[in-house]
């Protein structure tokens, strides 16, 4: 079962990735579109303006209309499967990687004492109420208040993080968090924008004025997606980075993300208005300092680790040191070689989890950096603490590595 589990695992990830290209593409594309049109003389009525683009060998004109054409054109393109095919892969993709494995990636026995269907049943949970929360919001007087809504929604946010990372692994509290994003974004797409623009299309065949408060509702949440695709990017590459997901108060980095995301997002929009001097002067410099300011938060000394800091200050050439050795390998065969293995014994992996072994004393030594990042410094391997290594044993090992 492992090498299927693991060959469908692959395939919806790279269809998920193929999808969210072709989503955030077209999203951003419409967001520097929108930005580029200029209103010139001559344009027909109800025309916000026009765009000349030259790409592939030819040239190119947009119109936009404020609300709708005059009448109906025979050919009518809908920008939606790409958000559909996004939201789908990646909700197989989380079925089968965190609730197949639920176990093992999902739940962590230090934080909450869960089984598999109560955890499974939180995430799915999540994503539903995620929904709920938001639109509830978005339909709201706070939607004529786009800042102080946005201040809201961060905030919502954070604590969502946070409150993930107490009962799940620090790995799926970010995923979820970014998954609990991602189908607030598709959501805007199905239950909303396409709504929306059905009426409108409606309106017009049959031959009636359609409302102009349908497209700006549209407009919205619409730029809501583009301001969240890049942090929900970073949470659902953040599984490769222990140092963010495996901090202990890793709802912050999820914080710096939001603002950083955002900021970064806000320039592109802004600079593609056509604007000048101030206004596209500080994204940048921000984005410097917020990310400067991820990067210290994360690699700060913190209270988790101060007693394996301890624990090693008096060890000194530990490599050599035969009895720390078996000690550490002693860990390793009882908390790591289920998975680590040429033949590992843990069901959810046919080969080597990520291709390392771990299973004699020299592989351990060769592997002492990671076996330190991941086991030590950020907590993030065993997955999801499956095998229950203890702070003790993490000390340990710290001890033999030289820490």
């Amino acid at each position: 079962m492992g090498v299927w589990q693991d060959f469908l695992g692959m395939f919806l990830r790279w269809a998920h990735v193929v999808a969210a290209i072709s989503w955030i593409g077209s999203s951003f594309y419409f967001m520097w579109l929108d930005a580029s049109l200029k209103r010139r003389a001559g344009m027909a009525a109800g025309v916000k303006g026009e765009n000349w683009t030259v790409h592939g060998g030819g040239f190119y004109h947009t119109q936009k209309f404020m609300v709708a054409p005059a009448h109906m054109p025979e050919e009518l393109h809908w920008f939606k499967w790409e958000a559909y095919s996004t939201w789908l892969t990646g909700f197989f993709l989380l079925a089968v990687l965190y609730w197949w494995n639920a176990e093992l990636y999902l739940m962590d026995p230090t934080k909450a004492d869960l089984v598999a269907w109560q955890a499974i049943g939180l995430s799915a949970l999540g994503l539903l109420v995620g929904w709920v929360v938001y639109d509830a919001l978005c339909r709201s007087p706070l939607a004529r208040q786009p800042l102080l809504l946005f201040a809201i929604l961060f905030v919502l946010v954070t604590l969502t993080a946070w409150a993930y990372g107490l009962v799940f692994s620090g790995r799926a509290a970010f995923l979820q968090t970014g998954a609990m994003m991602a189908t607030a974004m598709a959501g805007n797409v199905f239950f909303v924008i396409i709504p929306n623009q059905r009426i409108v299309v409606a309106d017009l065949k049959a031959g009636r004025t359609p409302d102009a408060k349908y497209g700006e509702i549209a407009k919205l949440r619409s730029t809501h997606n583009n301001y969240l695709t890049l942090p929900v990017i970073f949470l659902m590459l953040s599984n490769h980075y222990p140092a963010t997901f495996g901090h202990p108060a890793a709802w912050v980095i999820v914080a710096f993300a939001l603002f950083l995301g955002a900021v970064v997002r806000h320039w592109f929009n802004t600079y593609e208005t056509g604007a000048t001097g101030w206004r596209i002067a500080w994204q940048w410099p921000a984005a410097v300092v917020l990310a400067a300011g991820m990067t210290a938060f994360a690699g700060a000394p913190r209270d988790t680790v101060a007693p394996v800091r301890s624990a090693t200050a008096a060890v000194d050439g530990a490599r050599l040191n035969p009895v720390l050795e078996a000690t550490a390998f002693e860990i390793m065969e009882k908390r790591c070689v289920t998975c680590h293995a040429a033949e590992p014994t843990f069901a959810a992996f046919s080969a080597p989890a990520g291709g390392v072994m771990l299973d004699t004393p020299e592989l351990m030594r060769r592997h002492a950096a990671a076996i330190v990042a991941q086991s030590v410094h950020t907590a993030a391997m065993p997955l999801g603490n499956v095998t229950e290594m203890t702070e003790e044993e993490r000390a340990a090992l710290a001890a033999w590595a030289g820490e």
